[in-house]
């Protein structure tokens, strides 16, 4: 389904990593909802996301966290759908600064990325400042990963292209519940907002740098 990514599309200079909800509380030890973790892992999709980030930063391709938080007073979060609701009733997770809204430890932040947190909605763009910040980096388009494919993946891929960005996925950095639903997210919707490709085919597009060496004469 995936196909080999064009370089031009995501050369350094006009690219970033987005990564979606890869949060302690979403799919790391702290989650509620341990099978999406699971599901990830299933697929290898957090060593993929792992190997990805580190080409990126390699590269000096920009790495932005997309992640989600709520406030202890609650306040800036409508409870207007199902998934917020139970969200609401969850009073001790994902609170902004807490273990559980942290990134898995495995993908950082490092020096150098950016962190973009949401506290309300279930897509990263609205209500945030993700758009300007993507803007300010000189950004076209955006390697998305991350969870979940159900709604999070999916959303982000319609809001970056309603916004002009271009967005490329590779299959194996995603994941969503049940596996053979995200499967098929990816088959009828997400391949037609992204361009599917694999971690190793868009981290083999970007520049190894090479190591400098100081002239003899210093």
């Amino acid at each position: 389904m995936s196909r080999r990514i064009d370089t031009e599309v995501i050369r350094p200079g006009d690219t970033a990593v987005l990564t979606m909800e890869l949060q302690r509380g979403i799919v790391g030890t702290e989650s509620l909802v341990p099978q999406l973790g699971e599901q990830l892992r299933a697929g290898g999709g957090v060593d993929s996301v792992r190997r990805l980030l580190a080409a990126a930063r390699s590269a000096e391709v920009a790495v932005v966290h997309a992640t989600v938080a709520r406030r202890a007073d609650g306040r800036r979060a409508a409870s207007n759908a199902p998934i917020l609701e139970r969200a609401e009733a969850m009073s001790d997770h994902l609170l902004t600064g807490s273990v559980s809204a942290q990134l898995l430890p495995e993908l950082g932040p490092e020096h150098g990325d950016i962190t973009v947190e949401r506290l309300h909605g279930v897509t990263p763009f609205t209500g945030t400042e993700l758009d300007a910040t993507l803007r300010g980096l000189g950004v076209r388009t955006i390697v998305l990963v991350g969870v979940s494919l159900n709604m999070g993946i999916l959303g982000a891929s319609m809001e970056a292209v309603g916004l002009g960005y271009r967005v490329v996925v590779p299959v194996d950095g995603v994941a969503g519940v049940p596996a053979d639903y995200a499967a098929d997210v990816i088959r009828h919707s997400l391949r037609h907002l992204a361009t599917l490709s694999t971690v190793d085919d868009i981290a083999a597009a970007w520049p190894v740098p090479t190591e400098r060496t100081e002239p003899a004469w210093t």
